[in-house]
């Protein structure tokens, strides 16, 4: 399963979010990495840090604050700005948001945009509407539209880009560039120029921002043995998991456990 923990609050929350995770069917599976509804920790709204991604990430509340697009990104921010209270999200992958939104991944690599500027206001709208009155069913409500979006959308996804995508997103051993093209029947150059051409970014910085990702799913759960999460992650050794989580996310990873597990939160 591709991990995608798209931000985390950077301020403390009177309760924890609640969240349901929904892996997506198999019709979906090569465009959509996961989506889930959220509602707000106490129903107000907090600043955020947006963690570096590998997935195009959509955010819809239901209550008409935001609803946003924010793409793929290497580096941590903190939004101060952004309202989410309650609605759902979903993680689209390369082929996805071609497919889905109409636009190259690269176009949003560390971009966050108006919903509305791509679907159409219109449309944003009406998926909003739709949302709210689902209440309960609305993770339904949302593959059901996408689905709809999916047949509207031309061409089939580039299947060397989307199986090294796909390969470069699975826990454990690290497995070099080179022997991912090798394994792909195409050369490093190759594989290099088709991912900065869709997706805007490098197959090492995927990687790299991938692996992460693991180590934050796993810091979300309840084991928090350091040096046994950067083994399964791919690091080289804790103190190069220190290191990239720092440089990554702003935070030590005992400083992001915090903030995953609703302590309190590293100001920043």
């Amino acid at each position: 399963m591709v991990v995608n923990v798209h931000s985390i609050p950077a301020q403390a929350q009177p309760a924890p979010c609640e969240s349901v995770v929904r892996t997506p069917p198999p019709r979906l599976a090569p465009y959509v990495v996961g989506c889930s509804a959220f509602r707000a920790g106490g129903g107000t709204p907090v600043r955020h840090r947006l963690l570096p991604v590998t997935a195009t990430v959509l955010v819809i509340d239901v209550t008409g604050a935001d609803r946003l697009v924010t793409g793929a990104r290497s580096a941590y921010g903190i939004h101060a700005t952004q309202r989410w209270r309650e609605g759902v999200t979903v993680g689209l992958t390369p082929a996805g948001t071609a497919a889905l939104l109409g636009v190259p991944a690269r176009e949003f690599v560390g971009e966050t945009v108006e919903l509305a500027d791509v679907l159409g206001r219109q449309r944003e709208e009406e998926l909003a509407e739709r949302l709210a009155e689902a209440g309960t069913g609305r993770l339904d409500v949302l593959v059901e539209a996408m689905g709809t979006w999916l047949r509207a959308g031309a061409g089939s996804p580039d299947t060397t880009l989307a199986t090294a995508w796909d390969r470069l997103q699975r826990p454990g051993r690290r497995i070099p560039i080179p022997t991912l093209a090798a394994r792909l029947g195409v050369s490093r150059r190759s594989l290099e120029l088709v991912f900065r051409r869709e997706i805007g970014m490098s197959p090492g910085r995927v990687a790299r921002i991938a692996r992460l990702q693991h180590a934050v799913g796993r810091l979300a759960g309840p084991s928090h043995d350091l040096a046994a999460i950067a083994a399964t992650c791919g690091y080289a050794d804790q103190p190069h998991f220190t290191r990239d989580v720092r440089e990554l996310t702003g935070l030590t990873p005992t400083a992001l456990c915090a903030n995953l597990q609703y302590g309190e939160p590293a100001a920043g």
